[in-house]
């Protein structure tokens, strides 16, 4: 299992992440990040590639 964590304090919205990983994170009617804490191991190469992505760095990735 996959844990995802988002500082929000650090995240701008800016969505990046969302063209990563489209099922894990998204942008709500608000245009504010909104995110699935938990994921299968199998998303793990899109999810890193999300954190990679982030300009504010904000994405943490933990695989237990």
């Amino acid at each position: 299992m996959i844990q995802v964590t988002v500082d929000m304090d650090k995240c701008q919205h800016y969505g990046q992440c969302c063209f990563e990983a489209e099922d894990i994170f998204q942008l709500d009617d608000d245009g504010k990040l909104v995110y699935q804490a938990q994921a299968s191991d199998d998303r793990l190469a899109d999810i890193e590639s999300a954190a990679d992505v982030c300009p504010m760095q904000a994405i943490t990735v933990e695989q237990s």
